[in-house]
């Protein structure tokens, strides 16, 4: 297998080299992989400057050429999974089989944007004899996107398969602690003949990026995934320079057990969805309300399931869980368990850090969560699985919905009665039930309340990165 990639800029259609001094860690064995390069203010100002004439190139190409470009792109990048999923596991931690499933995850998410991109359809209104209402649909123009850590492929993928599919060029400023995955994934489109300034690509440190990209002139559209702390700030420098966005924010999802529901089958969902890496995922199942008369079941099932998954390095292939990504995060889970504890939950399953070097912590289940619990009430972004008793499957949604949290929830039953009452009363932008997966790349995907707004994928999300414009010609003057 390659050694880890050297980190670079990408802008104007040409890699450039800079100093830092933000080691990229390697959370598996701690060992330093590189560092991340930062780009100076020279370095943002080229990327604005060739992202808005990029821009005009793009715009004026056809989408059926864009749809070219894009899907070879996307080959290209299939065709260099062993290599792209390599270098994820070893500067996230996720198990290489999840991290070769991300990257085949982020090209169905750029195919999928590269034939919509074809159907950007607009329409004529039916007025009066001589004269015509058109309504057309444009690319918005310069997007500076924000991407997070945890999907270091798929992500930037997202961002970057919405913006070109619409006709819009794109800064992105892919995470400090995972630059691997975005950079290999530029090469790809730059593999495949993306006219210069499309993409750029840029790193270093995160408020004085945004602070910059964001209420520059050039930039006309803000994407960003990460925190809900994050989120409301940029959401607050957009609104200041009158800027849409798309705000994908943190979630806590609740998941219903309902007693009707096969709650073994449901036990080992949960243990596949809960340890997916690392629970380190916005949409991660996390509050478990399980209705009485099936909870010791489901407690059993999930916690006996949960002792079962392998922790270990990502690339060993037999392991079904990494580490977290950096000691903050095993702080932070040490600290929500131990106050849990402190206030009444039992430990089913898991409970405290494994070994001392590398950053690893065991799926872990806990009983009788108490409401006033901090890991009930603030995201725990790790393999942290919480369960609480509920009378009945409102109390759940009650419970579930207590929150200013809204990305994704769960629900099993084996009712479509009950599952049609979840879905109107829960308040989320993402319900599956009976399974864990909450996106697809043909579906929009977003939140409500502090999660979020706005939706990237699908139909809805390609609509964010255009604008609407209403022609009305009178015939005859």
């Amino acid at each position: 297998m390659p050694n880890y990639p050297k980190i670079k800029l990408f802008i104007d259609g040409q890699w450039r080299e800079r100093d830092g001094d933000m080691p990229i860690v390697n959370p598996s064995n701690e060992a330093v992989l590189g560092v991340l390069p930062q780009a100076t203010r020279r370095d943002l100002d080229d990327a604005l400057a060739a992202a808005e004439k990029g821009f005009r190139t793009w715009r004026r190409m056809s989408p059926a050429k864009r749809e070219q470009i894009i899907e070879k792109a996307s080959l290209l990048a299939r065709q260099n999974i062993d290599a792209i999923a390599h270098a994820m596991t070893l500067e996230q931690g996720k198990p290489i089989l999840q991290s070769r499933l991300e990257v085949e995850r982020g090209c169905d998410i750029l195919e999928w944007d590269a034939s919509e991109g074809r159907r950007t359809y607009g329409r004529v209104i039916p007025t009066e004899p001589g004269m015509r209402f058109l309504v057309t649909r444009e690319p918005i123009g310069v997007v500076a996107a924000f991407s997070p850590w945890n999907f270091p492929f798929s992500s930037p993928a997202r961002k970057i398969g919405g913006a070109l599919a619409a006709g819009c060029s794109i800064i992105i400023k892919a995470s400090e602690e995972t630059p691997a995955g975005a950079m290999m994934l530029v090469q790809a489109f730059a593999d495949a003949g993306l006219p210069e300034g499309v993409i750029n690509l840029v790193y270093g440190r995160p408020a004085e990026i945004s602070d910059y990209l964001i209420p520059h002139p050039t930039v006309r559209l803000v994407t960003f995934t990460g925190s809900v702390a994050v989120g409301k700030r940029l959401a607050e420098l957009a609104g200041r320079h009158m800027k849409p966005a798309i705000m994908e924010l943190g979630g806590h999802a609740p998941v219903i057990i309902c007693a009707d529901a096969n709650v073994k089958k449901a036990a080992t969902a949960s243990v596949t969805g809960k340890s997916r890496n690392a629970g380190q995922v916005c949409v991660a199942p996390t509050r478990f309300f399980v209705e009485e008369p099936v909870y010791a079941e489901f407690a059993e099932a999930f916690a006996a399931g949960a002792r079962k998954v392998k922790v270990g390095e990502g690339l060993d292939e037999s392991c079904a869980m990494g580490p977290l990504v950096n000691a903050r995060r095993l702080e932070t889970i040490d600290a929500l368990v131990s106050d849990a504890v402190a206030k009444g939950a039992k430990v089913l399953a898991g409970g405290s850090r494994l070994g001392n070097h590398g950053y690893y912590y065991p799926l872990t289940v806990l009983g009788d969560v108490p409401d006033d619990a901090r890991a009930m009430n603030e995201e725990p972004f790790g393999p942290l699985a919480l369960l609480a008793r509920v009378r009945d499957v409102g109390e759940a949604v009650r419970k579930a919905n207590s929150l200013p949290y809204g990305l994704a929830a769960y629900a099993f039953t084996d009712s479509t009665d009950t599952a049609e009452m979840i879905a109107q009363t829960i308040e989320c932008g993402n319900l599956a039930i009976n399974h864990f997966t909450a996106s697809y790349a043909e579906t929009p995907f977003g939140g409500v309340k502090d999660s979020g707004y706005g939706r990237e994928g699908g139909v809805e999300g390609l609509g964010h990165y255009t604008i609407t414009k209403l022609v009305s010609h009178k015939m005859s003057a």
